[in-house]
């Protein structure tokens, strides 16, 4: 017997969670960060800077997360065209954004209850997290160099019981608080007094958006950092550099991965009376005769592979056995094979 048909009960299909660090070096928190002068002084640095774990040019190096800063009017970032006022690179990441999470050219960001022009993105790099971003893990903290003021930021992933989705998939409220805990100096939901929330968590995109108008505010009761975003107009304000400044001053950003791993278990069954004869070439003589006596009345062969084959007896999947497995027709194997996608 050459091929044997699964049943349908052979065949389990199951799904599990798996978590793990974003960033390089299975770091679960990156308190270094580094930027490249030749990006930041590129055409490329007026859009975004790239975070790296490391100098940039040191082995080993690799960019952990990106830097933007929208602004609906083009402020804060010099225009393309002098002739056309707010069109400028602020502009296009806040287009870019907008199209991304809302999906619609004519809505506006709202963080909590409040509408803002102008947000802060992180962007983690694809390469650091397989599928997304697990809710309740971030803890993000922001300080003004000399000051000895900091601002700590999760996402109100744990207080909700209900998920909100939007064209980015899910979304949260990023609020005061560290690892899904809320504080509520300011607002029993972790808000600001008066700008609304901190931003958009969006895990299933690995994108965080921070409200320009909450981190602005000065700090005290009423929440903020006083990062001093620049908004002139047609002005190099460099806004991702402050934040960048705020993220290395603070020195902790905690993130998790999650992944959902979808899992087929194949039970391949031989019963006593099947795969007791070698398909081995050597078995037989040139002349068509079993060579050895002893496997005519009494067969046994050593199972090593299975081979996974569609109607089309084309070959799919192999599984190798760590070690031969003796069968005869007075044995019985199951044997579980475990595919992982």
């Amino acid at each position: 017997m050459s091929y044997k048909r699964f049943d349908q009960e052979d065949v389990v299909v199951s799904a599990e969670s798996i978590t793990s660090p974003v960033w390089t070096g299975d770091k679960t928190v990156l308190n270094t960060f580094f930027t490249s002068s030749t990006q930041t002084g590129g055409t490329t640095g007026d859009y975004y800077y790239n975070i790296y774990n490391t100098g940039s040019a040191l082995q080993g190096s690799r960019v952990q997360f990106a830097i933007a800063y929208g602004d609906k009017k083009g402020s804060g970032s010099l225009s393309f065209n002098n002739a056309v006022p707010g069109k400028a690179p602020s502009s296009t990441i806040y287009g870019q954004y907008r199209n991304l999470v809302l999906g619609d050219e004519d809505s506006d960001f709202t963080f909590g209850t409040k509408t803002s022009e102008h947000f802060y993105a992180l962007a983690v790099d694809r390469a650091q997290y397989k599928e997304k971003l697990l809710p309740g893990t971030l803890d993000l903290v922001l300080g003004i160099s000399g000051s000895g003021q900091t601002l700590r930021l999760t996402d109100d992933s744990q207080a909700n019981d209900t998920i909100r989705f939007n064209d980015a998939g899910r979304v949260y409220e990023i609020v005061s608080g560290s690892q899904g805990s809320v504080y509520d100096a300011q607002n029993a939901n972790g808000y600001t007094a008066f700008s609304g929330s901190y931003g958009k968590f969006l895990p299933d995109v690995g994108v965080i958006l921070l409200n320009g108008a909450a981190l602005d505010i000065q700090t005290g009761s009423q929440g903020g950092i006083g990062i001093g975003t620049g908004r002139g107009s047609n002005s190099a304000d460099l806004n991702q550099r402050k934040l960048y400044d705020a993220i290395y001053f603070g020195g902790n950003f905690r993130i998790q991965s999650e992944e959902t791993i979808s899992s087929n278990f194949v039970f391949v069954r031989a019963r006593n009376s099947e795969f007791n004869y070698s398909t081995n070439p050597s078995l037989i003589t040139g002349s068509g005769e079993i060579r050895h006596n002893v496997m005519i009345d009494t067969p046994q062969s050593y199972i090593t592979t299975i081979g996974l084959y569609n109607d089309n007896n084309d070959l799919l999947a192999v599984a190798k056995l760590s070690r031969p497995l003796l069968k005869d027709f007075t044995k019985e194997t199951l044997i579980r094979v475990k595919l992982d996608y």
